[in-house]
């Protein structure tokens, strides 16, 4: 209809169903006859080359019936240049040109300038066949801040000119910091919706609801201590709830069956679900995430981590900031460290001891 809306950047924790959420907003996008784009941006590959394979097919999906459009064309020859600026063909693949480059046009090798002429050639072509776009990007928190930055002047521009262009993300919590770091402006061109754990009667219908459908169901007792154990977490209201249904012999599923799947469903989650997290860290990274947890649950001051691992501040800063670029821990209030992988904490304090520290100095006030 030619009206613009904000886009939306999704933040939560790991697990919370950030990523079925966006696969269903791209399945209801077209539906209503959007051209989309569906990607996860990756820590060790630029955005640019993440992009192209999927823009240059919605150019391609625009550019179809009888009447040729020479919108669609600019388009293709415009992401063209985007592709020759940014050399991003690497590793020895080549991508095709399907339109020669427009001189001129997102080649300067400036990503803002660049992305931002990419969008609106798109958004233009779409708008051109009476259609819109939607760019759907998951773990957008591996983006680098020039990456963000061009991300959100491109949406910015698409905003000024009311295209038919929306961008959906989805990272974990850091996101807003970053994108407020990357553009002043992001928090008024975004909505943020915050996804966290469900709450008791959505927990509560998560099981019962499905359970029903196959004529059984959960025992009230049994629902309680799953969402105690679970703290609502739809990754594990899962785990638990595929434990207790294959242990369970007859309905109603009952809290000794919730139990014994508690047995079963821990050791799981630790062999997979937490395990590759772990196996990704450095030994120091390992204590300080071991330290963290040691002071309990919920955020806990950057300057009481340093003090359980007997150091000073300043000397486990680097270490905070490379957990946070790995998505481990994220900053949810000045100081503060959480974090980003539900229950973690306890999974570490199941597998690790506290590490030897030398005594505290005392810190300054």
């Amino acid at each position: 209809m030619g009206r613009s809306e904000k886009s939306v950047l999704m933040v939560g924790l790991r697990g919370v169903g950030k990523t079925v959420l966006l696969y269903r907003i791209s399945e209801m996008a077209n539906q209503r006859g959007y051209k989309t784009v569906m990607i996860e941006a990756q820590e060790k590959k630029a955005l640019p080359a993440l992009l192209y394979p999927h823009l240059r097919h919605v150019l391609l999906a625009l550019d179809v019936g009888e009447k040729v459009s020479a919108k669609v064309k600019r388009g293709l020859a415009v992401l063209a240049s985007f592709l020759k600026g940014f050399k991003v063909a690497a590793h020895g693949v080549e991508f095709s040109y399907d339109a020669e480059p427009e001189k001129g046009a997102a080649d300067s090798g400036d990503l803002e300038s660049d992305l931002s002429a990419v969008f609106v050639a798109i958004a233009e072509a779409a708008k051109d066949r009476g259609t819109g776009v939607a760019i759907i990007i998951d773990e957008l928190q591996y983006l680098s801040e020039a990456e963000l930055s061009a991300l959100i002047m491109a949406v910015h521009k698409i905003s000024q000119k009311a295209l038919p262009l929306v961008v959906i993300g989805a990272g974990l919590p850091q996101l807003v910091g970053k994108a407020g770091e990357a553009k002043s402006y992001a928090e008024r061109l975004f909505n943020y919706p915050d996804i966290g754990p469900l709450n008791a009667q959505d927990a509560e219908n998560a099981l019962q609801t499905p359970a029903k459908k196959e004529d059984a169901e959960f025992s009230d007792d049994a629902l309680k201590e799953i969402i105690r154990v679970t703290h609502g977490y739809p990754y594990f209201l899962q785990e638990w709830g595929y434990h207790s249904w294959n242990l369970a012999a007859m309905s109603p599923i009952t809290l000794k069956d919730v139990e014994q799947a508690t047995t079963e469903s821990i050791p799981r989650l630790d062999k997979n679900f937490f395990r590759v997290r772990f196996d990704r860290l450095t030994p120091r990274e390992k204590d300080y995430l071991r330290a963290l947890a040691e002071l309990g649950d919920g955020p806990q001051r950057s300057g009481d981590i340093a003090d359980t691992l007997g150091m000073e501040v300043n000397k486990v800063a680097p270490l905070r900031s490379g957990l946070i670029s790995k998505g481990m821990i994220y900053s949810p209030a000045h100081g503060d460290t959480a974090f980003t992988v539900p229950l973690f904490g306890e999974f570490l304090k199941r597998i690790m001891k506290m590490p030897s520290i030398k005594k505290a100095k005392k810190r300054k006030s």
